[in-house]
């Protein structure tokens, strides 16, 4: 029986294994209850104000990419946004908190964002144009984008010391920008107010008293502007940095019905400048230390503010725009994958990627607009991932980080599996806690029998019926070359390139027979799909 293309790749990714026996680890999957639930559209990407001289440690990462002057035609930018189907996207950033909109009410002058000395982040007040967003709504229709948009929360407002601002918060511009978009029926899904104000803050911070008192009002606003709306956008706050008794503060001052979703800012792995960027990266003890922050808010929300609910607002791995020739690397994928199933594990129902487009961080590249590996990593994740999370218990080093989701959109359960080892390949026998064996254990002594049973559970590839249910799928990503800082991921053996047509590439799993071990290689990330899992918990 002939193999395909595709396998025979596949099976020519494996010289470490079919060099020796691996190290055998057992997967314990209970699928009998969700211990949290994700949103269905978990995956979101921001877009940033950063003009094209935003620049850090002597480098302008962000080109055009900014919310004003993004290149919005630009072909690549909708098919990227249009293979998720319905992609959230946050409009918001540093920047947020000094953009003027343009309506008519607007008494002071509308200028794009300049440098100027002594003001936030080093810029001046920015603006934006209504045209420009009549054309930002076109392309989020025209896609399917979900979007949350970030309100300017310092209008009106004064700094009364270093970084502390007060003062009451004028409305008026933000009134009559959201009147605009009710209006022209632009579809939003959420309004965040003000981005990175809490705690300390960053630049500028303002108590959780008077925030808690404007989201009041915020609130006010929505539901008249949205009286007579089917869909009434939920309120987002306050996008920044966990601090545990300002947190707390704010869900005691706004109550119950205020605030739906109380989002929170992730930046762990420290500037993006540091040399140590990829070791802590490949770090399972490092990327375990933010558990402690997303264990912390998930308490502070069940005490304070039951009623609401937990979203990661803004994350890139490394601040000050991204790590040149690793946040838009392979390599960046552990992390971020790993983010996504530890957040998902907390019950957060949202995790905003800093950023779609601009900086080093950006799922797309930031002037050609061809994906990263990370936008890959979280195509397949919004594929794949579905809203319920389940317990997973491994007997594993902690190098092999593992992650169980209800499968979206069908039966059984989905296993991300990530190995962070540069020399342990692991042969991965699956249990159900239910005592149903997934996956049978063979005497594996060497080469031979490898290649004998992985062809003897995938030659049929192709060739059976559609609906047979005792395969399980596989996605395994690798480094193109094995380099781990290569801007090209590989699937199954197979680069992921844009089509001849710039399409983006479809991303096909190979089946092998559920009985079958299962091989990850060194420093390599899995979906696997088990479509005939018992799992009650994903009726």
């Amino acid at each position: 029986m002939e193999f395909s293309f595709s396998l025979l790749l596949f099976l020519a990714s494996f010289p470490v294994i079919l060099a020796q026996e691996g190290t055998r680890a057992t997967i314990s999957i209970d699928g009998t209850i969700a211990v949290a639930v994700i949103d269905d559209n978990f995956i979101c990407a921001t877009l940033d104000w950063w003009p094209h001289d935003k620049c850090n440690y002597n480098q302008c990462p962000w080109s055009y990419s900014s919310v004003t002057n993004l290149d919005l035609s630009h072909p690549l930018l909708a098919k990227a946004i249009q293979a998720f189907r319905n992609l959230r996207i946050r409009i918001g950033g540093s920047l947020q908190d000094q953009v003027l909109y343009d309506v008519e009410s607007l008494k002071a002058p509308c200028h794009p964002f300049r440098k100027m000395k002594g003001g936030l982040f080093g810029f001046s007040k920015g603006c934006l144009h209504m045209n420009r967003w009549d054309e930002l709504n076109h392309l989020f229709s025209r896609t399917g984008a979900i979007v949350t948009f970030g309100l300017n929360a310092l209008y009106g407002r004064h700094q009364i010391r270093k970084g502390v601002w007060g003062g009451a918060w004028d409305s008026s511009n933000a009134c009559d920008f959201m009147n605009y978009t009710v209006l022209k029926g632009y579809k939003i899904d959420s309004w965040e107010y003000g981005n990175e104000l809490s705690g300390s803050g960053v630049s500028a911070s303002v108590s959780a008293e008077l925030y808690g008192k404007d989201l009041i009002k915020l609130k006010d606003v929505v539901n008249n502007l949205y009286k007579n709306s089917d869909l009434k956008p939920s309120l987002v706050a306050p996008g920044g940095f966990f601090d545990k008794q300002w947190y707390a503060k704010l869900l005691q001052v706004t109550g119950s019905g205020i605030v739906n979703f109380v989002t929170h800012h992730i930046y762990n792995l420290g500037a993006g400048m540091d040399p140590n960027l990829v070791n802590k990266i490949l770090d399972p003890h490092y990327l375990s230390k933010v558990s402690e922050t997303f264990s912390n808010l998930s308490q502070t929300i069940q005490q304070n503010g039951p009623w609401a609910s937990a979203w990661v607002g803004e994350s890139g791995g490394a601040y000050n725009s991204g790590g040149r020739h690793v946040s838009d690397t392979f390599v960046n994928s552990f992390w971020y994958l790993d983010q996504l199933g530890m957040a998902s594990r907390y019950n957060t129902k949202v995790y905003c990627r800093q950023t779609l487009v601009g900086g080093h961080y950006g799922l797309l590249n930031t002037t050609t607009l061809v994906p990263n590996p990370d936008y890959y990593s979280a195509l397949l994740w919004h594929r794949l991932m579905g809203k319920g999370v389940l317990a997973v218990g491994s007997n594993a080093s902690p190098f092999l980080r593992s992650y169980a989701h209800c499968s979206k959109g069908r039966a059984g359960i989905t296993l991300l599996l990530i190995n962070l080892s540069n020399q342990t390949d692991f042969i991965i026998s699956v249990q159900n806690s239910m005592d149903m064996r997934l996956t049978v254990e063979e005497n594996i002594s060497g080469e031979n029998s490898f290649v004998r049973g992985l062809k003897r559970s995938v030659s049929w590839v192709g060739s059976r019926a559609s609906d047979e249910p005792l395969y399980r799928e596989e996605y395994h990503l690798t480094a193109k070359d094995g380099n781990l800082q290569s801007r090209t991921m590989v699937l199954n053996g197979i680069p992921l390139e844009l089509t001849e047509d710039e399409n983006i590439p479809s991303l096909d799993p190979v089946r092998l027979d559920v009985n079958s071990p299962l091989y990850i290689n060194p420093l390599s990330i899995s979906f696997i799909v088990f479509p005939n899992f018992d799992a009650p918990a994903c009726a």
